[in-house]
């Protein structure tokens, strides 16, 4: 069984606490898309974490976790973190890696700096992390593979190629130093030695896993609405950021992904640049963004204070629609007790006319959010666990926001921790 974990916004939803929360049950964790540009805030029985390309399970001595193929991977990060766990008592992790996965070079981090230095004003609010030209190799099919570390003769030649392809952009575009070819194939000599012990044939290992009852998570990164096809290009990532890039970035057939949970905060968040219709300002937005989350908003990669605003009903629906949602889990829900009233987007209103459908980027640009306003519930909710304990007030938001987006909210988090969860039997459809 396959159960995905991915996100319905611009990301940073939640989705590391329940990863983590549901790999107790889980045999098996795969990041299978994305690098280290983005991280995910897990807070347990260890304590407080911030990752950023080790899966979600790996607090679990149980867990196999999984580099997928499609993985952007940052093999000294990898380890960087790796490290960071195991000093502050966290066992060993399993881990695998999988030998068609591609390596983020020094250089596309470089490059990603250079490029966004270039453009100044008109930046994409990258995090500098080599992402976009790490897939943009890919796809030109000059990015090297995990397996070509251990193969002498390939890796000398395609070292040279490439690097007389980057030194000409280097010199003549951005005009910094060039690549050393005999650096470079040093450099690749330590990542195969770093990763050589964990590489393997990840999609025959799934395979086998699969034939023998394993429950397997899927991990997304960011959400769809930072997808390159579906979300708010250009400002998106440069992975699919959907549940059904799952099958590809971790090797099995599409029909083995059997639940799909989509993560919602209970209000809007963002960091980087791009639409976002139901955002707040000043005063408004300080209060929520230092109230936000455990610790706040801010990201966990890079610190910068994220973009926050109402609940977009739009934005969400459309989210979890591309998804394929069977599952939603709302998230920070404890966040908001501080309200009066309760702001909820449930319409953009463009060119004068009212749409509850999520339009394409140049559209989006013109909308301006439609709210209703719901009594808050002024009061503390964590600590409870059974959802007729909520306050009403708090679960007719759930409800309202449930209705206007049209997939069913099954758990309901109401703190950071690994069991701050509300299990709910949605009348949409209950938990599978």
């Amino acid at each position: 069984m396959v159960k995905a974990i991915v996100g319905a916004n611009w990301g940073d939803e939640g989705k590391g606490k329940i990863t983590d929360m549901m790999a107790r049950e889980a045999d098996i964790v795969i990041r299978f898309q994305g690098g280290a540009n983005a991280g995910h805030t897990i807070v347990n029985n260890y304590g407080k974490f911030a990752l950023h390309t080790l899966p979600s399970g790996v607090f679990y001595d149980h867990i196999t976790s999984v580099i997928g193929n499609g993985v952007a991977l940052n093999i000294p990060l990898l380890f960087q973190e790796i490290r960071s766990i195991v000093d502050r008592n966290v066992p060993e992790p399993r881990i695998l890696v999988s030998n068609r996965a591609q390596i983020v070079m020094p250089y596309h981090i470089l490059f990603d700096q250079y490029e966004e230095e270039r453009l100044g004003g008109k930046s994409f609010g990258s995090t500098k992390s080599g992402i976009a030209p790490f897939y943009s190799d890919k796809y030109a099919k000059i990015g090297f593979q995990v397996s070509e570390l251990f193969d002498e003769e390939i890796l000398q030649e395609k070292v040279r190629r490439v690097c007389e392809m980057k030194n000409v952009l280097l010199e003549h575009l951005y005009h910094k130093p060039l690549i050393d070819p005999d650096e470079l194939l040093a450099t690749l000599h330590e990542y195969r030695d770093m990763v050589e012990p964990y590489v393997c044939d990840v999609s025959a290992f799934l395979d086998k896993a699969l034939k023998e009852g394993k429950t397997i998570l899927l991990e997304g990164q960011l959400g769809t609405l930072k997808d390159p096809d579906h979300g708010i290009y250009p400002m998106v990532t440069s992975s699919s950021t959907l549940a059904a890039y799952g099958a590809i970035g971790a090797g099995f057939a599409p029909y083995e992904i059997s639940q799909i949970v989509t993560v919602c905060k209970a209000y809007s968040s963002a960091v980087g640049a791009g639409a976002f219709v139901s955002e707040l300002f000043g005063e408004e937005a300080e209060e929520l963004r230092r109230r936000g989350g455990d610790g706040g908003e801010y990201g966990a990669t890079t610190g910068r204070p994220r973009r926050v605003g109402w609940f977009d009903c739009v934005a969400s629906r459309y989210g979890c629609r591309l998804q394929g949602t069977t599952d939603v889990a709302f998230t920070v829900l404890d966040v908001l007790g501080y309200l009066d009233e309760i702001p909820v987007c449930v319409g953009y209103e463009i060119d004068g006319e009212v749409t509850t459908d999520f339009p394409v980027t140049s559209r989006l640009q013109k909308a301006k959010p439609v709210f209703e306003t719901l009594p808050g519930w002024k009061c503390g909710i964590r600590g409870i666990r059974k959802y007729e304990e909520l306050p009403e007030n708090c679960r007719n938001y759930i409800e309202f926001i449930e209705k206007k987006i049209g997939y069913p909210i099954t758990m309901v988090s109401n703190g950071p921790g690994r069991d701050d969860i509300i299990y709910r039997e949605s009348p949409l459809q209950p938990i599978s």
